[in-house]
Order: C-alpha cells, then sequence, then structure tokens
C-alpha cells in the first residue's frame, strides 16, 4: 500500500437503542468502510443492543480521509435491510498519533471533540493517552434512522519501520 503511516484498530463495542427491523428484534451487523476497504462486524441475532467487542483493522495512508460506518439487519430471504448509518474524521486522532507525548501521565486528555452539525457524536471524545498509547472512545449517532448509537474505541498500530 503506497504511503503507508500505519492501522488503525477500530473496537465495533457495541450498539445502543438499534431500529427493529424484524417483528421483535433485529439481527445487526457493522461495515466499515475507508476508501477501498471495506470490513464487517459478525451478525448478532435477535438484538437491538448488541455487544461486539470486535476489532477491525483499516490500513491509513491518507490522515484526511473519513470512515464511514453503517449498519444492517440481516435478512435470509431478503435484501439486508439499512439500520442507519454514522462517519468520523481520522485526522484529529492522526495529529495526536504523531506528537511526542512520551514521560506524559497515563490518562491525559490530548484533545477533546464535541458533538455538531459537522460530526456523529452523540457525546464528548477524548483523545487520550493510556499505557503509552493513544486511544479515542466515541458514540456515533446514527443518521437515516429512527434511533441508534454506535460505540468504538480506535487504537493506534504503529508498524516497525514506518515513521508518520
Amino acid at each position: 500500500m503506497e504511503n503507508l503511516m500505519g492501522l488503525l484498530k477500530v473496537r465495533v463495542v457495541r450498539g445502543i437503542n438499534l431500529a427493529y427491523r424484524d417483528a421483535k428484534s433485529s439481527d445487526p451487523y457493522v461495515v466499515l468502510r475507508l476508501g477501498n476497504q471495506k470490513l464487517k462486524t459478525s451478525v448478532k441475532w435477535k438484538s437491538v443492543n448488541p455487544v461486539w467487542q470486535e476489532d477491525l483493522t483499516l490500513s491509513i495512508s491518507n490522515p484526511n480521509m473519513t470512515v464511514k460506518l453503517a449498519v444492517y439487519d440481516k435478512d435470509t430471504f431478503s435484501r439486508d435491510d439499512n439500520m442507519g448509518d454514522a462517519e468520523f474524521e481520522i485526522a484529529p486522532f492522526v495529529e495526536a498519533v504523531k506528537m511526542d507525548l512520551a514521560g506524559l501521565p497515563d490518562g491525559v486528555v490530548v484533545r477533546t471533540l464535541r458533538p455538531c452539525r459537522q460530526n456523529c457524536l452523540s457525546d464528548e471524545s477524548h483523545i487520550t493517552w493510556k499505557d503509552g498509547h493513544i486511544s479515542q472512545e466515541m458514540i456515533l449517532r446514527l443518521r437515516n434512522v429512527e434511533s441508534g448509537e454506535i460505540e468504538l474505541h480506535l487504537h493506534w498500530v504503529t508498524i516497525p519501520g514506518i515513521q508518520i
């Protein structure tokens, strides 16, 4: 991959109050897209509050790209139903990764991102220095659907020999 900077590990933690797409529940899964990369979680059967705790790893070569997230309801005999979508910018996270933070105490908040019309955050999201690494926890409000949020945790994976 050209100009590879590193890897972004996205932990899809859980869904909160997702929309009902079947008679009494939904069978949700999450799809992440970045450029031509497409990754998805497993299906969680009969749940509108699923817990995935699954790591999906994206290769990052351009920090100005947006990660797009979509949630679908798995159907056996018909096309999967849309359960909403969201997106998030990775530039603030990559900027924090580039900082020399060695020596900072554990748990320091490097940057706080606030919800606004230009993002899908449902609450403040903190980029923190923790255990010698940059991490970020966020809850995204799903768009184009009646309800639902997705909780994510971001972690940077440095590739030996690559300077960002």
